[in-house]
């Protein structure tokens, strides 16, 4: 008799696997990851990671996918809740960094890693990809009051991305700053430029770094 596979077991051990080999690739390069680490990672046989993936390149196909398809969602989901231009433009950015704050190893491998998958699987998520870019572009062109098909909402989506995407570079978890913070401060940036950006509350009482106040004095 076939054994029945409890789904939430399934898909919480998928999810596991997905997380962990996101990490790796993160840290890495896809291609200076082996199975047989993402195996040990996942405290795992190589074996039972088979049972769930068909190899590192079904591997990175899921974790990429997936989180463009999570990001696609989130697209729709503020279009369609929200009214007007600039109340979309501002829930996009700050959903979007939300999200990031959430899976930048996933966003990695989806910025750096697609580019050694199959054309196919490329050509798939990277349709997703223009999709998010293009609403964006849409969104920022009606905000300027311009044409849907204007000429500088996809640069300027991409200038936004550029901050969003390079953030996680240098932001340290556990400062004064978190990523709802930080989402307010780009969309402030964003809409009226450098005098429009606010001090987050947390930097009000937060203890000046070592060696500001001399450099101030200098």
């Amino acid at each position: 008799m076939a054994r029945v596979r409890d789904p939430a077991g399934y898909d919480g051990q998928r999810e596991m696997i997905l997380l962990n080999a996101a990490q790796l690739f993160a840290q890495r390069g896809y291609a200076g990851t082996s199975m047989n680490e993402v195996a040990a990672a996942c405290g795992v046989s190589k074996a039972t990671l088979y049972h769930y993936v068909r190899d590192k390149h079904d591997l990175a196909v899921r974790i990429a996918e997936e989180h463009v398809q999570r990001l696609e969602a989130v697209v729709e989901e503020v279009l369609r809740d929200h009214a007007t231009p600039e109340a979309r433009l501002a829930a996009l950015i700050r959903s979007f960094v939300a999200e990031y704050a959430l899976a930048q190893n996933a966003q990695r491998v989806l910025t750096e890693d697609v580019r050694f998958l199959r054309e196919e699987d490329q050509q798939r998520i990277v349709g997703v990809e223009r999709r998010v870019v293009a609403a964006f572009a849409r969104t920022i062109a009606e905000v300027r009051g311009e044409d849907a098909q204007s000429k500088l909402g996809k640069p300027m989506a991409m200038l936004l991305f550029g901050m969003i995407n390079w953030m996680f570079t240098w932001m340290k978890p556990g400062r004064e700053l978190d990523h709802a913070a930080i989402g307010e401060m780009v969309a402030d940036l964003f809409f009226g430029g450098v005098r429009a950006v606010k001090v987050p509350p947390a930097l009000l009482d937060a203890e000046p770094l070592p060696g500001s106040e001399a450099q101030q004095s200098r």
